[in-house]
């Protein structure tokens, strides 16, 4: 049977504007994207009735993760500026609604609200302005 995987190029990660009707803006120069990483917690519920002494565990807290991405830095873009973008929000602790858009044909979203915890630049010698960026979750995504 012949694959039917979806090449990653194309993802988007959109930025909202906080409006009401919000606007989003697609973060500009975008490369490589990581995450969210779900995780579920677990509390050990086993008892002397556990069947064979194996342990038993419950669901407890769903973690969100984070959202990593890098970027080729554009100081004065204004998806990444200290003045208006991604630095900004991080510098004022600011949470903003985001949307990671994948290229599939019926354009799936996943849509969270989220600190920007990270913000990492680099300037390499024989290389270009480069950012690594980190986005945290809070709260329930709503995935599509």
């Amino acid at each position: 049977m012949p694959s039917i995987a979806i090449p990653a190029f194309g993802t988007l990660i959109k930025i909202g504007d906080g409006g009401g009707p919000e606007n989003f803006t697609t973060i500009a120069e975008l490369m490589d994207i990581k995450g969210p990483k779900f995780k579920m917690d677990t509390e050990d519920v086993t008892n002397h009735l556990s069947a064979g002494s194996w342990e038993e565990v419950v669901g407890t807290i769903l973690r969100s993760g984070e959202v990593t991405f890098d970027v080729n830095f554009v100081p004065q873009n204004a998806t990444h500026s200290y003045s208006s973008g991604l630095l900004r929000d991080m510098v004022n602790k600011t949470k903003r609604n985001f949307k990671l858009v994948f290229p599939d044909t019926a354009v799936t979203t996943w849509a969270f609200t989220a600190l920007i915890t990270g913000f990492e630049p680099e300037m390499p010698v024989k290389s270009k302005l480069k950012a690594s960026i980190t986005l945290k979750i809070s709260g329930q995504p709503t995935l599509a």
